[in-house]
């Protein structure tokens, strides 16, 4: 993989980097990326099911997401929900983001004199 097929998808949809973000320490069902994001944001963003599905549907087909075969024991689960991790192109993608995010709020601090170059 090329860094030119890693930055086609950058910068991200926002909803794709807040799920890609949830997925990055573990692998999560829809229902713990919702809530994650709901939580990570303070209630800012709110992933409604159409929208999180969608997303990932799309996430999965740009082979950035792939669902996870891996379950938790039985006691913990619910055998009708889905799992998903990022792939290595998903890790990637997500890191050159996040480092285009921090160069961002790097080049705003020194707008806003916060910080010298």
């Amino acid at each position: 993989m090329t860094q030119s097929d890693i930055q086609k998808f950058v910068p991200l949809k926002p909803q794709w980097f807040h799920i890609m973000l949830s997925l990055a320490g573990q692998e999560q069902h829809g229902y713990g990326i919702m809530q994650d994001v709901l939580n990570r944001t303070t209630g800012k963003v709110r992933l409604w099911p159409a929208t999180l599905y969608g997303s990932i549907k799309r996430l999965i087909e740009a082979d950035l997401v792939e669902e996870s075969a891996e379950r938790p024991a039985p006691e913990l689960d619910d055998a009708r929900r889905r799992y998903y991790r990022l792939t290595s192109l998903g890790r990637r993608v997500l890191d050159a983001e996040c480092e285009r995010l921090q160069e961002l709020l790097r080049t705003i601090r020194v707008k806003q004199g916060m910080v010298t170059e």
